[in-house]
């Protein structure tokens, strides 16, 4: 039976997490999960747990003792930190297929916070059991980097390239990042739902709420999207990527 997180400040350990045996070779996610050379029967063989985090629920937080990664199964997230005057910044969005808590395991404490932007469920795999597997095989070690690092560099990806852009060009990248995103899992990249705020928009994109409806609504006049509060269309796919060809050629 799932776990259902009952509150915001709950915490999680390893042995806090009653075990069930993974079904990675069943899972329609794993070739987006797991990298290319890592079989789900290599994983099959762990237990991993398996956690339902209601709407606005905390997965884990920011200075939280490190036990596990997650791998998001179904619905969204942010990462955010709070900055020294209380704010939150957003740092990263989540979403099935994708790693979270890796930013635990250099000091031993999560360095962010993962809240659910919706009713969500993700696998919770002990960090001990992921080491103990990749000390048993060299190609398994290899895999598991490959893992890590295929995540890190995902969620670092996009903001390096944010640096530069104008409010037009920082938009447009995201709507671009979210459209791919959402293809390879077999949805529509051309008309889906926010799950995300426009304020937790702004906060990743550092752009100002109102510049965050301004240019939406530019969008909207220049026949590039449909906006209807969160759900949105892509009328104009080859539009909205020269926007954000603008700055990168």
């Amino acid at each position: 039976m799932p776990l259902t997180l009952s509150t915001a400040s709950d915490t999680f350990s390893a042995a806090a997490i009653p075990p069930l045996k993974t079904h990675c070779s069943n899972c329609n996610l794993r070739d987006l999960c797991l990298p290319c050379d890592m079989k789900p029967s290599d994983v099959d063989g762990l237990k991993f747990g398996r956690t339902k985090v209601k709407a606005g629920e905390a997965l884990y937080h920011e200075g939280q003792a490190f036990h596990n990664i997650y791998a998001v199964r179904i619905g969204t997230f942010k990462s955010s930190l709070t900055l020294a005057d209380g704010r939150e910044q957003v740092s990263s969005f989540q979403m099935a297929g994708e790693l979270m808590g890796l930013d635990g395991i250099a000091n031993g404490s999560y360095a962010s916070n993962s809240t659910a932007l919706e009713d969500t469920e993700v696998c919770t795999i002990p960090y001990d059991q992921i080491s103990g597997l990749a000390a048993a095989s060299a190609g398994m070690q290899q895999a598991v980097s490959r893992l890590m690092s295929r995540e890190i560099v995902r969620e670092h990806s996009l903001m390096m390239l944010l640096g530069s852009m104008n409010a037009e060009e920082r938009l447009a990248a995201f709507l671009l990042n979210l459209s791919q995103r959402l293809k390879l899992r077999g949805y529509s990249p051309s008309e889906f739902h926010l799950r995300m705020s426009r304020a937790e928009i702004g906060s990743y994109l550092g752009m100002k709420l109102e510049t965050v409806s301004r240019t939406f609504s530019a969008f909207l006049q220049q026949g590039i999207l449909e906006v209807d509060k969160r759900h949105i269309r892509i009328l104009d796919q080859a539009a909205l990527q020269r926007v954000f060809d603008t700055r990168v050629h």
